[in-house]
């Protein structure tokens, strides 16, 4: 029998073994649980988003300091959200209602301004600092014009923004803001709009990373608001809707001007900002959107300037609680949610001096333009132009590939189903710990081929072998290359994948690089799947269920269905952006545009998410072959259209002796990256298009526009 002090030996060492963790999948559950990114878990334990990655998916473990602290927050995160099935943590008794008197929300109370969270999970830190009422309040809506409450996303709380982030001005000047709010707004012109809007109506939004900016406030005019203020309801003319603005000499833009206002170089149009040069380290600007000059395009925003105020201001309140606050078109805002979460510069220390002044923000694209190198730039750019180049440009496209009905054999004619498969955003799963340039491009010659530097290389792939029922991976229109031709790095990786050598000619590339986009990926991503989840559709359903939920998901709720579509478009639109084209009639190549003087229109990025995409695309193509010998019958970018025999995706899909989806081909899901059903058509009708050179995979789609650059 053992002693006593044996058995006390043995308990101090249990005692002073390190802490356990939950498991690797649960520590991911508590941390989506919360709302906090896997990029802000990293800058709050120090480390990097891929540290982070790994303690969740169990390639390591955190070692001590950073190992207590670890646990401490995971201990937290479990008494506030238990699993399914646990008893919950016991809740705080109901504090008591605020008198009458008292309309707005009460504002939180700190005692340290340094808990202030900057991030866009607010609600996982205390902010208590005090925060005096405006003189417009908020008042609970009586309008017959609210809808019943739904459910929606809780926007973050910042006590120098207690009414949101944004708000829908009608023109009887009520302001509905997020959560039910309304505000009373007594502005009749546009200048005193955006005084009540700064001074009185306590809406904004915290910064997203700690060395950027708070997200200016957003005012949305309905029509009858819009008239009110002495705006026009329709603006007409003759050129794109995006590009029509006031003329110069309007009351309103003279009204701006004289009340010492300025407009930005785009002028006043569907989506105006408003501004003074900011004072110290306050800005003071505010952002404007006309509902009826189409600010809120439908393909990007469905049905959503047909909405009632109140259900405008929740849609786009979850959008900017889980995106970010709109700033114009949903490509747009996909590009200002890059640098919103990777500031170009942070405060620095000048060693001579001891000041702080303005530096660079590794990682970050930095304040100024870089050119491209020329194979990476469009034919009419200055680079091309000014050099006489004449070597042939990237290529790297998204997928709009049919298949020859020469290849088609007798059994596949005779199935009965072509059932299209829709990857979820596949170019936002692309950018996950994609690898891009951050510095110039640097020419090489005849350089041995390293898969882990980002640039662009001319390499000779025409002499690869590959099956003719598939298309080819190295371009976008699943053709055979023909000879030499400029490659982004993933798509020449993916030739040596395949058992080839590749020998490139010559190569630009690029020395600094980074995962720039990785914030970027994980706060869309958590965006999508949260919103998913709130329609219905969550990661615990099975691929029946699955197919279910999603089918009846839009109609579950509209308003949430509409803020899906919008998260969408700003991946697309995001992208698309990297390399937006010159516009308007009069352009003249080699002539600069607007887009070159941003830092973030770089082609090279918007090249390796696409090659990247296409890559994956082809990758799981190939592994549906070895698994099931299907071959497809058409790709368009991020759907691929199958015969089946039957009308369900279940029909033809790969699965395990136990039910479970096989890995490696493609599997149905909510996440990016994974399957849903797109389209049942008959196996004939996709044939016929065949014949007629027509792609089946874009009239199951309806024809999306595919990373679209000029928004």
């Amino acid at each position: 029998m053992a002693s006593e002090e044996e058995l006390f030996a043995n308990i101090d060492a249990l005692l002073e073994e390190e802490p356990q963790l939950p498991p690797p999948a649960e520590r991911a559950r508590l941390r989506e649980a919360a709302g906090i990114t896997q990029a802000r878990l990293a800058v709050a334990l120090k480390t990097s988003t891929q540290t982070v990655k790994n303690y969740e998916n169990g390639r390591s473990e955190p070692k001590p300091p950073r190992l207590e602290a670890y646990q401490r927050l995971l201990k937290g995160w479990a008494a506030k959200y238990p699993a399914h099935g646990a008893p919950a943590a016991p809740v705080a008794a109901p504090q008591p209602v605020a008198p009458e008197t008292f309309t707005g929300p009460a504002a939180p109370k700190a005692s340290d301004p340094r808990t202030l969270s900057t991030g866009p999970a607010a609600e996982a830190a205390d902010m208590t600092t005090d925060q005096s009422t405006p003189q417009h309040p908020a008042r609970p809506s009586t309008s017959s014009r609210r809808p019943a409450a739904k459910k929606a996303a809780k926007p973050a709380v910042d006590p120098r923004f207690p009414h949101g982030p944004l708000a829908v001005l009608d023109g009887d000047g009520s302001a509905y803001g997020v959560g039910g709010i309304v505000l009373d707004c007594p502005a009749t012109t546009i200048p005193e709009l955006v005084e009540w809007t700064l001074r009185e109506s306590g809406l904004g939004a915290a910064k997203l990373n700690r060395y950027g900016k708070d997200s200016d406030p957003l005012i949305v005019l309905t029509a009858a608001a819009a008239v009110k203020l002495g705006l026009p309801e329709r603006l007409e003319g003759h050129e794109q809707r995006r590009s029509l603005r006031l003329p110069e000499d309007h009351p309103v833009v003279k009204q701006v001007a004289k009340a010492k206002w300025q407009l930005t170089q785009r002028g006043f149009g569907p989506w105006a900002r408003i501004y003074r040069k900011a004072q110290g380290r306050e800005r003071q600007c505010v952002q404007l959107a006309i509902l009826s000059w189409d600010a809120l395009d439908e393909r990007s925003w469905p049905g959503v300037s047909e909405m009632e105020p109140a259900d405008i201001a929740r849609v786009l309140g979850v959008y900017a609680t889980r995106v970010i606050t709109p700033r114009g078109s949903t490509a747009v805002s996909g590009l200002e949610l890059m640098t919103a979460l990777r500031p170009p510069t942070k405060a620095v220390q000048d060693p001579e001096t001891g000041n702080w002044v303005s530096g660079h923000n590794p990682g970050s694209l930095g304040t100024e333009p870089m050119d491209p190198a020329p194979p990476e730039a469009t034919p009419e750019h200055p680079v091309v132009v000014n050099s006489g180049w004449t070597g042939g440009f990237l290529n790297e496209e998204a997928y709009q590939w049919v298949r020859s009905v020469d290849t088609l054999t007798d059994e596949e004619c005779t199935l009965p189903f072509a059932v299209g498969l829709d990857l979820n955003t596949a170019f936002l799963a692309a950018a996950a710990r994609l690898v891009v340039g951050l510095s110039a491009p640097d020419h090489f010659h005849a350089p041995r081929f390293n898969p882990k530097i980002p640039g662009s290389w001319l390499v000779d792939l025409s002499h690869i072998e590959l099956d003719p029922r598939l298309p080819s991976p190295f371009t976008p229109d699943g053709t055979r290359p023909t000879g030499p031709a400029w490659y982004q790095t993933h798509t020449v990786a993916y030739a040596q994948e395949l058992g080839h050598d590749v020998h490139p000619i010559e190569a630009y590339l690029r020395r600094e690089t980074g995962a720039y986009l990785d914030p970027w990926h994980d706060r869309l991503k958590t965006a999508y799947v949260d919103t998913l989840a709130d329609l219905g559709v969550t990661r615990d359903l099975d691929d029946r269920a699955f197919l279910a939920a999603m089918e009846q998901h839009k109609q579950n709720d509209p308003a949430l269905a509409a803020v899906l579509s919008a998260i969408k478009a700003t991946v697309k639109g995001g992208v698309g952006k990297l390399r937006e084209r010159p516009q308007g009639k009069s352009y003249k190549d080699g002539e600069t545009w607007p887009a070159l003087q941003r830092p973030t229109w770089r082609p090279d990025i918007r090249a390796a998410v696409i090659s990247k995409a296409r890559v994956n695309m082809h990758r799981k193509l190939n592994n549906m072959v070895k698994m099931t010998g299907l071959y497809p019958l058409a790709v368009l970018s991020d759907c691929v259209v199958y015969p089946s025999p039957g009308e369900s995706p279940l029909d033809f899909l790969p699965y395990a002796a136990s039910g479970k989806p096989q890995p490696g081909g493609f599997r149905l899901g909510p996440t990016p990256g994974l399957a849903k059903l797109e389209g049942v058509q008959s196996m004939l009708w996709a044939v016929d298009l065949m014949e007629k050179g027509l792609n089946p995979a874009r009239h199951i789609k309806g024809g999306d526009a595919v990373l679209d650059e000029g928004e």
